[in-house]
């Protein structure tokens, strides 16, 4: 069922729907078979996003989760083990796509979202080891979406792709939410992705387009992208009017980006105030803010249901911890709006 216009959407930046200018830009996008490369705006659309990023080419897929599947695909093989964060998407919001696509095993290290390279190469197995699967990859999810949207530090970032490198380890960023990074630290695109041999980013999300991201990286691991995005069902033909979207966002949505970061340290300091919400403000450095409730706060499903009667709509990323996420299609004032009901439905007002 489709949320009243008068809900205050806060689930996630997900949910946003194209503005009127988008969707002219979609309707008026020059289309052709994306299979053959014959779509000249999913063209246009690759070659940008890969100058952005600084790397050679770019490939778009339909979906995040795809773009991560696709890139275990291309840098590990069945039986590897691949390094990433506590919580990542690829472990708890892909189904078990991991294991079923790419047969392999993730082992997950550090805290918080982030890891450091000390843990990193406590962590990894050898190849060619009796016993050991082999390490063959290291993922780091920036911005992490459990954590809170926190920023993955950009120096560690550095100093685990090179210890990668030196022991035969590729490295492969989930930057669904990159642009949301840039924004907030004020590095380059091309800085935050040097590092990494692939790299994934989202239209859908901050950007406000209704679907696609993008594999980027050299041309020879693209190419071989190509091969596993058709494998796994990705492979579109008139998808131009997708990459019209991505591209109306890339030149509108952007620089706008910061409002929805000051939207949620908005609604940050609100329920940090209530001593039944437990929020590091430390941790609200984008759009995502996770909030665990005490003991005397009602659960998150409660929480949840009651603030969808008052409203606003939130998501339970567990039992006691509750996620909101601000984007294009909610304002300041909701935003404050929606922080009091959930202060006061916390402190069962």
């Amino acid at each position: 069922m489709q949320p009243s216009a008068d809900l205050i959407d806060l689930r996630s930046d997900t949910v946003t729907r194209p503005t009127s200018q988008m969707r002219a830009a979609i309707a008026a996008a020059p289309v052709g078979d994306d299979q053959f490369a014959e779509d000249p705006t999913v063209n246009l659309l690759q070659e940008r996003v890969a100058a952005l990023l600084g790397k050679e080419a770019a490939l778009w897929l339909p979906t995040g989760t795809m773009s991560n599947q696709v890139a275990l695909r291309v840098l590990t093989r069945p039986g590897d083990e691949v390094i990433a964060s506590r919580e990542c998407h690829a472990v708890w919001h892909e189904t078990g796509g991991s294991a079923a696509n790419a047969g392999v095993q993730i082992t997950e290290i550090g805290t918080g979202g982030v890891f450091t390279v000390e843990e990193f190469l406590a962590a990894r197995k050898p190849r060619g080891h009796l016993v050991y699967p082999p390490t063959t990859l290291v993922e780091i999810e920036n911005t992490h979406n459990r954590a809170g949207g926190v920023i993955f530090p950009q120096d560690e970032a550095e100093r685990i792709c090179a210890a990668a490198r030196e022991h035969g380890v590729a490295s492969y960023m989930d930057g669904a939410r990159l642009w949301n990074v840039a924004m907030a630290s004020g590095l380059s695109l091309p800085a935050l992705a040097a590092p990494f041999d692939l790299v994934g980013v989202s239209l859908s999300k901050g950007l406000g387009a209704p679907g696609g991201s993008l594999l980027v990286g050299s041309r020879s691991l693209i190419d071989q992208c190509v091969r596993h995005r058709r494998m796994l069902g990705g492979a579109m033909r008139q998808v131009g009017i997708f990459a019209a979207a991505g591209l109306y966002a890339l030149d509108h949505h952007f620089e706008r980006l910061a409002q929805d970061h000051a939207n949620a340290r908005r609604i940050g300091e609100r329920l940090a105030q209530s001593p039944r919400i437990l929020l590091d403000l430390a941790t609200v450095q984008t759009n995502i803010l996770a909030f665990g409730l005490n003991p005397e706060a009602p659960d998150a499903a409660i929480l949840v249901a009651q603030a969808r009667e008052r409203g606003v709509l939130i998501f339970a990323f567990g039992p006691r911890t509750v996620r909101a996420v601000t984007h294009l299609d909610v304002s300041a004032a909701q935003c404050e709006r929606a922080a009091e009901i959930l202060v006061a439905l916390a402190e069962g007002r």
